[in-house]
């Protein structure tokens, strides 16, 4: 074998046992949250809060209202109307699907289930 392979293998070997001991920490972490995880479910609790859902009944009721009884008006207002009438529905579309009894995913007891199994009864619903 000649020197210079001989190098190229020693190099080799120690830069993978570095890079062994310097990956042990990383795939060891928790995976923390992304940088624009956080903005992201701000905007997206301010969008299905209260406030979002009075927002979207407003402008609801104004751009049905401009519809119906707003006379003659121009097709860019009244196709301004019909965007903030879509608005206010797709803004307040979880309030509407509240309404109708639906919720988020569930998930049910998993601790009651494992017991469940382990002791051999049967799920009941």
């Amino acid at each position: 074998m000649s020197h210079d392979r001989q190098t190229v293998l020693i190099v080799g070997a120690f830069a993978f046992l570095l890079s062994l001991a310097l990956a042990d920490p990383a795939l060891a972490s928790s995976g923390g949250g992304l940088p624009w995880e956080g903005p992201l479910q701000r905007i997206q609790q301010s969008i299905t809060g209260p406030v979002a859902g009075f927002i979207a009944l407003a402008a609801v009721a104004v751009a049905g209202g401009m519809l119906i009884f707003g006379g003659e008006l121009n097709d860019f207002a009244r196709r301004l109307m019909y965007v903030v009438l879509v608005a206010g529905i797709l803004l307040g579309a979880t309030q509407i699907v509240a309404l109708f009894g639906a919720t988020g995913a569930s998930i049910g007891d998993v601790e009651a289930f494992v017991t469940s199994f382990e002791t051999g009864e049967r799920a009941r619903g």
